[in-house]
């Protein structure tokens, strides 16, 4: 490569249009801001649905900004790395669904930004039609394909083997499958752990209703983290 093709790919600089940029900020608003209504509305995450999503919007117009930028130089674009490899983003990502969510937003600013706008309006739309859909659908058979959930139960005092008995066949009434995990007894407690899916979640208050007594507590888990 001579000097004059390098100085060509360096200080080549692209004249933007300022009204097509208001444009492409506008529809990555739009965008962004649908992204974020369906993440509040269609997202099972345990998270605090607001607080993530409230810079869903931001996110989206910086990225159109930075891709609207760096299109128009090829320096710009190799500065851009130098400049990502120094700040970091250290958000806490807890679940998967999270991120995929982060990645339409970034691919709505990207899009946006590379002045690909009915490409990026097509692409984000069908995505999220595709998560009303299977949203829909899941909570269609949210019977078959209901989370194991882990149920324990504590008494205060001594078990006997036919109370077992008892209390397992209770319990089969009102879940779909259950599982005895653990079993402790002493003198004066008696600790047992069921994995079990249960049929819907007013069964499973009815279930939890029938067994709680004075001496008797029931702590109902998901992914260690307590629910019920």
């Amino acid at each position: 490569m001579t000097r004059t093709d390098l100085d060509f790919f360096l200080k080549q600089n692209i004249t933007l249009d300022l009204n097509n940029f208001l444009l492409n900020l506008l529809i990555a608003t739009v965008l962004s801001l649908l992204i974020q209504l369906f993440y509040l509305k269609y997202s099972s995450t345990l998270s605090n649905k607001f607080e993530f999503s409230k810079n869903f919007v931001i996110l989206g117009i910086t990225t159109t900004i930075v891709i609207t930028i760096i299109k128009s130089s090829l320096a710009l674009s190799l500065g851009l790395v130098g400049a990502l490899s120094i700040v970091r983003f250290r958000a806490a990502i807890k679940e998967p669904e999270e991120l995929v969510f982060l990645f339409l937003i970034i691919a709505t600013g990207l899009g946006c930004g590379a002045g690909q706008i009915k490409i990026t309006a097509v692409g984000i739309v069908f995505s999220l039609v595709t998560i009303f859909l299977y949203s829909q659908f899941y909570k269609r058979n949210k019977l078959k394909h209901s989370e194991v959930l882990n149920l324990a139960v504590i008494k205060n005092k001594s078990m006997k083997e036919k109370e077992i008995d008892d209390l397992i066949t209770k319990m089969k009434k009102y879940v779909n499958q259950i599982e005895l995990i653990s079993f402790s007894k002493s003198k004066d407690n008696t600790t047992i752990n069921f994995d079990l899916r249960a049929k819907d979640f007013s069964k499973l208050n009815r279930l939890i209703d029938q067994i709680q007594k004075k001496d008797t507590k029931v702590v109902v888990a998901r992914n260690d983290l307590t629910v019920l």
